[in-house]
């Protein structure tokens, strides 16, 4: 018997759907009369165990326990899988050969693997890659079923992920949470990706709090020719007075009696073209989305959270309307170019305003660079499927998101993007003023893109009149324009997820950007959404309006961590080395001895590092040490950081301890 193993019904009935006509079970879909079987997981059916339950010595948080490292890593089933877990366990027993199901990303692998190693399963694996759950998807992918063990490096990235973030989590957690109640501070939890994540928020607040405006002047000049205007700014020399270090004009009264110079210039005086730059440019088709950058766009388009477009878009996925949404990839295997017939008939016939006629206008003869086989990994960039979208009958958010998709597929069929960048320097009064502007020569595929896609062949530039060198143009007009430099923009959902992908611009060390450019960024597809909402619910980020802003928790833990934990530097080279595990260019083992040493190495700093008392402290009145607010079953209460050695507790009392009545003993 072939027993396959889903990563969650959905993608079950998918398989079964594309085997054939079978019978489901309770746990189970029976095919070809028992010869085929396919049951489902719910994602991680197994869970880490807490340090407790390997030694229940762990339930008291003491340094000198740290760290924590299992000698032997164990797993457990969850509570609310067990029923399911007795199904798939019993099904490994009676199987020849097993199919891992899962999704085609590091935790899709995982997360079966581990159930078979949890079992002893000795019998033969293969692995099926589903990108898309239509039947006629499936069915290619069953013909191409591949060896399991082909993708140990996935499983080992995603099993040293898991083993990473338990160590610093349970390590540091209880390291820093000690700490900070010896000093007064409430706990301190740590995450290896969620700290320097929240630690990016609060040094935004903070540049933003300090930040303080400058004003400062500009002149522009407009100049005419027969053709017409030509809009210039002076270029000041570095010998102008009153320029602060960033070579801007700090003197309104300078640039208001140069402007007066400029008018009382002989009319007949002149300016004249010393020179014209023109290039000819070419944009290429954008990309089709990874989840990263669906997320980033819909969140500035239509200020939609990331969590919000990865259940949307796995609902389009179970739907079969669009290919795997937890893609990190951008780019399309060669063999899908066929598919581009149906897709693009399909998208046709969608009820949105002008959209049948671009689609029209798509030349099938273009191949874009998207499609290259040696960009595609275990999955490819998200795009609609050969199924064509019951359109009128999807929520907004998911006709939305439906329609980016759609319209980065259908950008790979039109031609680049092309337009003529000019650039004019015009000398007038012993003075040069620059001008600059762009020619649209063919819109090609952002014609579909237009409200979407923005960069900076996209800003907003001047059209000039045609131009050469040696022209005398006419002076015309001159202004003082004033402006205020601004301060950092906070994050929102979008751009605080673009920041852990591009994380590279935000270390501290410099030497470190060039070296992580190429990096994924921290987090992963799969898990961004997730910890942006966690930071929320723990209560470190807060939204006002659509942007973040850090707690007094979070501004809290900033204070006290040390920069390994809350600059990414450290976080951001495990995950180009978890890359590099996937890809098999590094071990397992290599990988996991250096989260041990950095792991050592940080507890050790723990230990030492010195936290000022909290300003808020009230000491212990039999000890003289902070004491701390906590969170007992009848809700919260005081008690003395040095427990236990001294046991004293206290009522709240409106954030305050109260010690009319002592609780606890005092030291001898």
């Amino acid at each position: 018997m072939k027993l396959f193993i889903a990563e969650k019904p959905s993608m079950a009935q998918a398989i079964a759907a594309g085997i054939g006509v079978g019978k489901k079970f309770d746990g189970y879909i029976s095919l070809n009369g028992g010869a085929e079987i396919v049951t489902w997981c719910y994602g991680h059916i197994l869970e880490q165990l807490n340090p407790s339950d390997y030694d229940a010595k762990y339930q008291q948080w003491r340094m000198e326990d740290l760290p924590i490292v299992p000698n032997i890593w164990r797993l457990k089933v969850k509570s609310d899988a067990a029923k399911q877990f007795k199904v798939v366990r019993e099904l490994i027993s009676k199987a020849t050969t097993i199919v891992n199901a899962g999704d085609p990303d590091r935790e899709g692998q995982l997360l079966v693997d581990e159930v078979l190693e949890f079992v002893g399963n000795k019998k033969p694996v293969q692995r099926i890659l589903l990108n898309a759950l239509d039947e006629k998807s499936v069915r290619q992918s069953l013909k191409d079923l591949r060896n399991n063990q082909e993708f140990q490096g996935l499983k080992n990235a995603a099993l040293g992920r898991s083993r990473a973030d338990w160590l610093i989590g349970m390590n540091l957690s209880r390291a820093y949470t000690i700490r900070a109640r010896q000093a007064g501070y409430e706990s301190v939890f740590v995450g290896r990706v969620m700290t320097p994540t929240m630690a990016l928020v609060v040094r935004r607040d903070e540049e933003i709090s300090k930040f303080k405006p400058v004003t400062h002047f500009a002149v522009k000049v407009n100049f005419a020719n027969k053709y017409g205007e030509i809009p210039t700014t002076w270029q000041m020399s570095d010998k102008v007075p009153n320029l602060d270090s960033e070579g801007r004009l700090l003197d309104k009264n300078f640039a208001e009696k140069f402007v007066h110079k400029l008018n009382s210039v002989s009319a007949e005086n002149f300016g004249k073209i010393i020179e014209v730059e023109e290039k000819n440019k070419q944009e290429n088709q954008r990309l089709p989305y990874s989840l990263s950058t669906l997320q980033i766009e819909a969140g500035k388009l239509y200020g939609y959270s990331p969590q919000i477009v990865l259940d949307t878009m796995q609902l389009l996925y179970e739907k079969k309307l669009t290919t795997y949404p937890r893609s990190d990839c951008e780019y399309l295997p060669e063999n899908q170019f066929e598919d581009s017939v149906e897709i693009l008939r399909h998208l046709q016939e969608m009820p949105v305003k002008d959209f049948a006629k671009l689609v029209k206008g798509a030349d099938l003869k273009i191949r874009s660079k998207a499609w290259n086989d040696k960009k595609i990994s275990a999955h490819h960039a998200i795009i609609p499927t050969r199924i064509k979208a019951d359109f009128e009958n999807l929520n907004e958010i998911e006709q939305k998101l439906y329609l980016l998709v759609s319209q980065a597929y259908l950008a790979q069929f039109y031609p680049p993007h092309e337009y003529k960048s000019t650039k004019v320097t015009i000398s007038f009064a012993d003075e040069k003023f620059v001008g600059k502007g762009k020619t649209v020569v063919k819109r090609g595929w952002r014609e579909i893109c237009k409200n979407v896609v923005k960069n900076e062949s996209e800003e907003t530039e001047a059209n000039l009149p045609p131009m050469i060198n040696g022209e005398s143009v006419k002076y015309i007009s001159g202004k003082v324009l004033e402006k205020v430099t601004k301060p950092p923009t906070k994050f929102t959902a979008a751009t605080l997820l673009q920041a852990m992908k591009e994380i590279y611009k935000y270390v501290k060390n410099d030497e470190l950007k060039s070296e992580l450019k190429e990096c994924a960024g921290i987090g992963t597809e799969a898990t961004r959404a997730g910890i942006i909402e966690k930071l929320q619910t723990t209560g470190f980020l807060k939204l006002v309006g659509k942007y973040f802003e850090p707690t007094e928790k979070a501004k809290m833990a900033v204070k006290i961590l040390p920069e390994e934990i809350i600059y990414p530097d450290t976080t951001a080279i495990w995950e180009k080395n978890l890359e590099e595990v996937a890809k098999g260019a590094k071990s397992f083992e290599e990988f996991y001895q250096k989260q041990i040493g950095g792991l050592n190495s940080l507890i050790k700093t723990a230990k030492t590092i010195k936290i000022n008392l909290s300003p808020n402290v009230t000491p212990c009145p039999n000890c003289g040490k902070p004491m701390v607010k906590r969170k007992g079953k009848n809700g919260y209460f005081w008690g003395c950081s040095g427990f236990p050695e001294c046991k004293t507790t206290a009522k709240d009392n409106k954030g305050k301890p109260d010690f009319t009545k002592f609780e606890g003993r005092k030291l001898k």
